[in-house]
C-alpha cells in the first residue's frame, strides 16, 4: 500500500508508522501534512507527532503541539475508553515539550479514572469494557506501560486472566468472509450485517493482548488462535494493525485445548461450543440477551419461554419458564448442566443423584454452571432455596 501511494483510511497513523519502521521520509512528511491540515483525530496526531520527531519544523512541532493540546482540552470530559485512550497517547506524545499538561492527564488517568473508577468497577462484574472498546484499552495499557512503567492491570488481575479466553469464546465459530481475508466476528446483540472495522480492531485488540503479556497460557492459546492466514488482516484499514502487532515468530499453543465452557460469574457471561471446528454450534447469553449460533445463522432464544435442553458439546443448557425448579438429565458424554434464565444472584439447592444436596449461587444474569465427571448418566435437579424469594 505505502509503496504504490494509495489512499489509507488512518494515513496519520498508516504513513507515520511507515516512517518509524523503514525510514521512508516522503512517509513521514505526508504524516506531518496530513496532521496539520483538517485532522481532528487526537489518536492519529499524537502518533504523528510521536513517531515523526525527527522530520517536525520548528513551527510544525509548535502548531501541532497546539493542536493536539486544544484537542485534549475539548475532550476532557468525555471519560469514554476511546477518548481516554487518545489523550493517554497525546499526553505521552507532549511530554518532553510542555510537561505540565501531560503530567496532569496521566496522573488523573492512572489514579482518577482507573484506579477510582474502571478497575473498582471491573472487579465488580461490571459491564464498563465493550468489546468494541477492547483494542483501545490495551493501546492505553501499552502507552502507561511502556512510558510509566506501571501494569494498570495489576489493580485487577483475575479480570484481565480471564478477558482473552472470553475474548476467543464470544466469537461466532464460521467465518465471515471479506474482499480480502476471512473475519472473526464477535457476539453482537444487534441484528444486521457486521462491522467488519468493528471486527478488524477486535483483532487487533487480540494481537496486542498476545503483545502484552506473550508468557501468560491465556495469550499462549489466543496466539495459536490467531495465527491462521486466512485471518491475516490485508485491506487498507486493517494492515497497518496486522502489521504493528502481529508477531508470527510468537510461539502458541493450540487453541482446541481450550475448555468449550466459558462461564464468567461475576459479569454473567456465558459461551459454550459444540467444537473448534468452524462448522460448530455455539451458545452465547451476554448482555442480557441468548443466541444461538448454528449453521451460519444466529437465533435468539427467549430463556423464559419452554423449550428442549441444548446439547452442546460436553453441555446440557437447559432454560425455560421462570421456575424455582428446573430438572435435567446428562448423558454419560456430558459433564456440564447449565441453568440459564433462574433468578439472579439467588441461592438455589443443587441434587445430584445418589450425592448429597449442596447450595450454589446464580450469576448476575441467573446462570448456574454445575460440574460434573462425565461416564455416567446422571439426573441433574436446582431448586431455588427455601426463604430466598
Amino acid at each position: 500500500y505505502m509503496a504504490a501511494n494509495a489512499p489509507m483510511p488512518e494515513p496519520g497513523f498508516a504513513d507515520a508508522l511507515y516512517y518509524q519502521v523503514a525510514g521512508n521520509a516522503d512517509a513521514g512528511r505526508r504524516a506531518i501534512a496530513w496532521a496539520l491540515g483538517p485532522a481532528t483525530d487526537l489518536r492519529q496526531l499524537a502518533l504523528v507527532f510521536d513517531w515523526c520527531q525527527e522530520l517536525l519544523t520548528s513551527s510544525d512541532r509548535v502548531a501541532l503541539t497546539a493542536r493536539i493540546q486544544k484537542l485534549m482540552q475539548q475532550t476532557e470530559a468525555d471519560n469514554s475508553i476511546s477518548a481516554v485512550r487518545s489523550r493517554t497517547l497525546a499526553a505521552v506524545a507532549l511530554f518532553d515539550d510542555v510537561p505540565q499538561v501531560p503530567n496532569r492527564e496521566l496522573e488523573q488517568v492512572v489514579h482518577a479514572w482507573w484506579d477510582g473508577k474502571m478497575a473498582p468497577a471491573l472487579n465488580r462484574g461490571q459491564d464498563v469494557l465493550p468489546r468494541r472498546d477492547a483494542y483501545a484499552l490495551w493501546e492505553l495499557l501499552h502507552a502507561i506501560r511502556d512510558n510509566t512503567n506501571l501494569d494498570l492491570r495489576e489493580s485487577a488481575r483475575k479480570f484481565f486472566k480471564q478477558f482473552p479466553i472470553e475474548h476467543l469464546m464470544s466469537n461466532y465459530p464460521a467465518p465471515f468472509p471479506g474482499e480480502d481475508n476471512d473475519y472473526r466476528i464477535g457476539a453482537m446483540a444487534e441484528s444486521g450485517d457486521p462491522d467488519l472495522r468493528r471486527a478488524t480492531l477486535a483483532r487487533a485488540a487480540e494481537l496486542s493482548m498476545v503483545a502484552y503479556d506473550t508468557n501468560s497460557e491465556e495469550s499462549q492459546y489466543l496466539q495459536g488462535w490467531l495465527m491462521q492466514d486466512n485471518f491475516m488482516l490485508r485491506d487498507a484499514f486493517g494492515a497497518p494493525y496486522e502489521f504493528l502487532w502481529a508477531n508470527p515468530y510468537q510461539p502458541g499453543l493450540t487453541y482446541a485445548h481450550v475448555p468449550l465452557i466459558y462461564h464468567n460469574a461475576e459479569t454473567g457471561r456465558l459461551f459454550v461450543r459444540s467444537n473448534w471446528e468452524d462448522s460448530a454450534d455455539w451458545f452465547g447469553y451476554f448482555d442480557g440477551v441468548a443466541q444461538l449460533f448454528r449453521g451460519g445463522k444466529r437465533l435468539i432464544i427467549d430463556v423464559k419461554s419452554a423449550g428442549e435442553p441444548l446439547v452442546l458439546g460436553p453441555a446440557l443448557i437447559s432454560w425455560g419458564p421462570s421456575t424455582p425448579d428446573r430438572r435435567v438429565r446428562l448423558e454419560p458424554e456430558q459433564d456440564a448442566a447449565i441453568f440459564v434464565g433462574l433468578a439472579p444472584s439467588r441461592v438455589y439447592q443443587v441434587e445430584i443423584d445418589d450425592q448429597e444436596v449442596f447450595d450454589e449461587t446464580t450469576d448476575p444474569s441467573g446462570i448456574l454452571v454445575v460440574d460434573l465427571p462425565g461416564g455416567n448418566r446422571v439426573g441433574v435437579r436446582a431448586r431455588q432455596a427455601p426463604g430466598t424469594d
